[in-house]
């Protein structure tokens, strides 16, 4: 009897060893996969390195907002309309408050309307597009004409319409641009599943009876990983343009919040000739984090989707490699 106790905890401590070494390996295949990434957007895509430079630096700013200003907030020095100078590195609006201040602040709103609100329309894309692809049938067509008609109407009038009943504020701004956005990218969601449906495992799948929980989770949701990120990193520069539109039309975050487009708006049109830098710093600012952002998502895109490997990915680098080393005769 002792021997047999002994043994079976030898066998279950060799299991136990033999699932930490497969945990283990899985990590470092994870790690490596990220590590294989980096150095392929370094090599093969240096504007997306840029890009993401640039993003993240934007969201340092936004996050350390209070140590990197130089003055509060709102705070007034008593020196309205100086140019930009030593001490006031953007210059300073009517009021005599630090523009460069308002500037790193106002990151803080777009990065974090940027962020949630397209993570929130991905959330929305897929569960809309998921459901109404793999369901199909009756429940895809009543579902699809009610996203056909919200396209159908002006994006901007919608926006303001919904930000008039829900009242100027950044989580109404949030919630609002989320909803909006996700209805209107559940079609390519839909379109992905629509092409999964008609592979061979997803077949086999549903043909041995696998319940409808488990194809989602083992299935569906790993292949459309690659292209949610691509879609997110590729929405958030419209987001932060849709909260800036919003912002200079007076629909967006009620002042004395600084936001970038609040701060092109308002006084800062007033001030155009006599102060110019009250809107061009501004502007300059969501120029950049929309250009970084904007090459990021274009970089993971040709790096994750396998589509596009042959042409610039690590395929074409070593169809590219093959070719020359072919000889003349052999091409002809």
């Amino acid at each position: 009897m002792g021997i047999w106790i002994l043994g079976f905890t030898i066998t279950k401590r060799k299991f136990k060893v033999g699932n930490d070494v497969q945990d283990k390996s899985a990590e470092i295949k994870k790690a490596s996969k990220i590590v294989e990434l980096l150095k392929r957007m370094l090599k093969e895509q240096p504007l997306g390195t840029a890009g993401a430079i640039i993003t993240l630096v934007m969201v340092l700013i936004a996050i350390f907002a209070p140590f990197i200003a130089p003055y509060k907030v709102n705070q007034m020095t008593g020196f309205p309309l100086l140019r930009p100078s030593l001490k006031f590195l953007m210059g300073t609006d009517n009021l005599g408050r630090d523009i460069f201040s308002r500037v790193i602040y106002g990151a803080r709103i777009s990065v974090t309307v940027g962020l949630l609100a397209t993570l929130m329309s991905v959330i929305i894309s897929t569960i809309i597009g998921v459901l109404s692809g793999y369901i199909g049938g009756a429940f895809d067509l009543i579902l699809q004409r009610f996203v056909d008609a919200f396209m159908c109407l002006p994006g901007l009038v919608i926006l303001m319409l919904l930000v008039s009943l829900a009242g100027a504020g950044l989580w109404q701004i949030i919630i609002i641009l989320g909803v909006t956005g996700g209805i209107g990218g559940s079609r390519m969601m839909r379109g992905i599943v629509f092409s999964m449906k008609e592979n061979t495992y997803l077949q086999a799948a549903i043909a041995i009876g696998a319940s409808t929980p488990t194809i989602f989770r083992k299935h569906i949701l790993p292949n459309i990983l690659a292209p949610l990120i691509i879609i997110f990193s590729l929405s958030v520069p419209g987001t932060v343009l849709a909260e800036a539109g919003l912002s200079f039309l007076g629909f967006g975050v009620p002042p004395p919040t600084p936001t970038w487009g609040g701060m092109l708006s308002g006084d800062a049109r007033i001030y155009m000739f006599q102060a110019p830098w009250m809107a061009f710093f501004p502007g300059l600012a969501l120029s950049i984090l929309v250009y970084g952002v904007n090459m990021f998502g274009d970089a993971l895109r040709d790096i994750l989707d396998p589509r596009l490997r042959g042409g610039v990915g690590r395929y074409g680098i070593k169809v590219k490699k093959l070719e020359s080393r072919v000889s003349p005769v052999t091409k002809e």
